[in-house]
């Protein structure tokens, strides 16, 4: 199981070059069955209000909807909360991000941003190194 940051599915919602290839293909290969993934339940919403001014609201809608036809919405309460405070790590959304790992039982999280992640008791890869490791 690996949790996809909302860097990558923006990456691939807004075609953003040239970081929207290797995080395509990432999301074939776990479509198609290569591995497990998760996202946080507050990506959602960051992905909406990022990718709905370019792509529109209901295509926006779309994509999520269809995205979580073959990758699951963590499941995080409020202990998840606690513990994402808890975490020495500079960006409290990256902290959530963690916790959301942590509650989905991921391995790994596949960002862009893996310098982000240096404190993070979970380790983080890049969608290419995940390309490259993972599967």
């Amino acid at each position: 199981m690996i949790l996809l940051d909302t860097d990558v599915l923006i990456d691939i919602a807004l075609d953003r070059r040239p970081h929207a290839s290797s995080a395509s293909e990432l999301l074939d290969r776990i479509e198609h069955g290569a591995e497990s993934a998760c996202i946080a339940w507050h990506s959602v919403s960051n992905l909406y209000y990022i990718v709905a001014p370019a792509r529109g609201g209901v295509s926006t809608r779309d994509f999520i909807v269809e995205l979580t036809r073959f990758v699951g919405v963590a499941i995080t309460d409020t202990e998840a909360l606690r513990y994402a405070a808890a975490l020495p790590m500079a960006d409290f959304e990256d902290a959530m991000q963690v916790a959301a790992a942590r509650a989905c039982g991921a391995r790994h999280i596949v960002t862009r941003n893996v310098r982000d992640y240096e404190r993070s008791p979970i380790r983080a890869v890049d969608p290419q190194e995940a390309l490259s490791g993972l599967f």
